[in-house]
């Protein structure tokens, strides 16, 4: 399958569910069958379930815990932590605060999000390598002593599964494994806790868990609570496919930074959340992009003079910051 040479688009009905786990055989067939499972799902898709991903299940019990935790104080010491105080976005966004979709009200939900810090330091400290996102964490020392730890361990665990994903995704674009590795030397990722509260409200009054949008970085890694339901994907006929949880997963989603590499060749696909299930939700994505100082720049296996560069040069750094002020009123 050529990748300027793509087909029809086809309306997916389901989410493939890929086992991740010769993403570090030392046989490169594995490597490179599996990294045709991707190319495929990411051509067709943008969406993808990963078994076999080697994140101990203690890690993701501690950091749920944690999560609730959080939550579950009060209003007026997650606002101490309000991430409009910060010039890099880090930090907790109550009810509402955000919309990533225009047409909506506003996001029904709640989140934390932090960037790279060594569990090993007592102190956050700011990277200089991180440009205009750079900036330390904000964490509940005095409120909530264990969430920072918790929290840092499932993101270091999420970064290495991350990792191991670059060079899969660098052979379905038919590169050299190591195309990414001076691209992602710094863990430019980002990570969200988000509870959701149960949605109540009636169908279309333009407020839901979050707004049908697309995600910013290269790829999401998406941790969903077992048994509540509200994640969906927006195939090509504009149809909403359920993505529950599945026990032992991760999803993976494909995001904005990847569809500008590759001239939309992988898809960055639309997707929502509604908790309807009744119950709180909880989920904690990981947005794994390249740098901050790198440039989004096509990769000439996706240019051709039938598909030629659809999106202006920008660096990672600089579209994260500018999709970030949109959602949240931050300029």
């Amino acid at each position: 399958m050529s990748l300027t040479s793509i087909g029809p688009d086809t309306a997916f009905e389901n989410i493939p569910i890929i086992d991740i786990s010769d993403a570090r055989s030392t046989e490169p067939s594995k490597r490179y069958a599996l990294a045709m499972e991707i190319r495929k799902a990411c051509m067709e898709v943008g969406f993808f379930y990963v078994k076999g991903h080697g994140i101990s299940q203690s890690i993701i019990d501690n950091a749920v815990s944690e999560l609730h935790n959080f939550f579950s104080l009060p209003l007026e010491s997650k606002m101490k932590l309000e991430n409009k105080k910060s010039p890099n976005f880090k930090g907790y966004s109550p009810l509402l605060s955000g919309n990533n979709d225009p047409n909506n009200r506003g996001d029904l939900q709640e989140g934390f999000e932090f960037g790279w810090e060594d569990l090993q330091l007592s102190v956050d400290e700011a990277r200089e390598v991180d440009g205009v996102m750079a900036g330390a964490n904000a964490w509940p020392h005095e409120d909530l002593p264990s969430f920072r730890p918790a929290s840092l361990a499932y993101y270091h665990a999420a970064v290495d599964v991350g990792k191991s994903l670059f060079p899969l995704f660098a052979l379905a674009l038919d590169l050299s494994e190591d195309f990414f590795d001076d691209k992602t030397k710094h863990s430019a990722a980002l990570m969200r806790m988000l509870h959701y509260p149960p949605q109540l409200s009636a169908e279309g009054d333009r407020v839901i868990g979050i707004g049908a949008h697309t995600d910013w970085e290269c790829f999401t890694i998406l941790l969903q609570e077992p048994e509540k339901m509200a994640l969906q994907v927006q195939n090509t006929k504009q149809q909403w496919i359920d993505a529950p949880p599945i026990d032992g997963t991760l999803v993976i989603n494909l995001g904005d930074q990847f569809a500008r590499w590759t001239n939309d060749v992988f898809k960055s696909t639309v997707h929502r959340a509604i908790n309807r299930s009744g119950r709180e939700r909880y989920s904690i994505p990981l947005f794994f992009g390249t740098d901050y100082h790198v440039r989004l720049e096509p990769i000439s296996s996706c240019v051709s003079p039938d598909r030629p560069s659809r999106y202006e040069v920008i660096t990672a750094g600089e579209y994260v910051k500018s999709r970030l002020a949109a959602t949240y009123g931050h300029y």
